[in-house]
């Protein structure tokens, strides 16, 4: 333990040009004592480390001073691939070997490239989850991803949208959309996918599998995608949407629905404009999606919809009617 930490405050003083002990102490998790120590130990050995006082003061190494100490482990490897990913890394358990590579990377440059990376690092960053929404916690998730680098089998309990099922699972990849993370897995020969935040239960078995040799995670992902997004929205409605209407269509509407979207460039005399959009396959789905755009739409077709939507509206009238008149009373 004592010996990585060394490496690691010798590794944060090639990074940066200069660092007070109470900094170390946080970064390393122990006190300034220790740090003082591991200093003095680090100067024995021949490391020509220089302490400067006063209100800018601090540890530094003599200028020029370089040691290649930058070989990174297998897990701050794998936390490369989430470097731009803080809370991503976390999920999985790789948040303290990001860390820890970004700061061996940042010892590795030059120092026109060091600037550089810390401002890149200070003015970009990413939130993956969708605006108003909070990214998901699975309690499974890390078994899975354990269970995925080492190609071992996992039983999963999961609850899916009709039922709860027990499976067998090998695990061929993880995907992170919209702060939501899925698992590909292989089920009987076929890849599924499965919301991993609805995995009730995990267990990860001793038995390995072999990993399909021309399984590619990112084409797999696409093409799922893609027929769930059309699964999901088969049908086209039309509809006559007023001015705001077609803001909200692109204001409210997935990317996929938004894609396949066409809204007329003709507008009546009222501004209103026609709009043909893709709903989904029961009539409760499509007409839950639109009651979002309120009275700023009217769906024309199919006869079924704008009749369910007559309904539903009727039934919303009918109800705010009587709340008003209990409060009333």
């Amino acid at each position: 333990m004592r010996a990585s930490r060394l490496l690691s405050i010798l590794t944060t003083l090639q990074a940066r040009e200069r660092i007070t002990a109470a900094e170390l102490a946080a970064s390393c998790e122990v006190s300034l004592r220790t740090i003082y120590r591991d200093v003095d130990a680090l100067s024995a050995a021949g490391i020509p480390i220089y302490a400067d006082r006063g209100a800018e003061g601090g540890y530094r190494l003599l200028d020029g001073y370089r040691v290649r100490l930058n070989g990174l482990s297998p897990s701050e490897a794998e936390a490369m691939f989430m470097a731009a990913l803080p809370g991503p890394a976390a999920d999985l358990g790789l948040d303290g070997a990001m860390m820890v590579a970004q700061t061996k990377l940042m010892a590795a440059l030059p120092t026109n490239l060091r600037d550089h990376a810390r401002r890149l690092r200070a003015r970009f960053h990413l939130d993956a989850p969708a605006w108003f929404s909070q990214a998901e916690q699975p309690p499974h998730l890390r078994a899975i991803a354990g269970a995925l680098l080492r190609e071992t089998l996992i039983e999963i309990r999961y609850q899916s949208w009709k039922a709860e099922k027990h499976r067998r699972v090998a695990p061929l990849g993880l995907v992170l959309k919209g702060g939501n993370w899925y698992l590909a897995g292989c089920v009987d020969g076929s890849v599924r996918t499965y919301r991993v935040a609805r995995v009730l239960a995990c267990a990860v078995l001793d038995e390995t599998f072999d990993r399909p040799a021309d399984f590619d995670l990112v084409a797999y992902w696409q093409t799922a995608t893609r027929r769930l997004e059309a699964e999901l929205h088969p049908n086209r409605a039309s509809l006559r949407v007023s001015p705001l209407g077609v803001k909200l269509l692109e204001i409210l509407s997935q990317p996929s629905v938004k894609a396949e979207t066409h809204v007329s460039e003709e507008a009546d005399e009222d501004g209103w404009r026609i709009a043909v959009v893709p709903v989904g396959t029961s009539l409760q789905h499509a007409a839950s999606d639109l009651l979002r755009l309120g009275p700023e739409a009217e769906v024309l077709d199919p006869p079924d919809l704008r009749q369910r939507m007559a309904e539903l509206s009727q039934a919303m009238a009918r109800r705010y009617r009587t709340a008003a008149g209990r409060r009333d009373a």
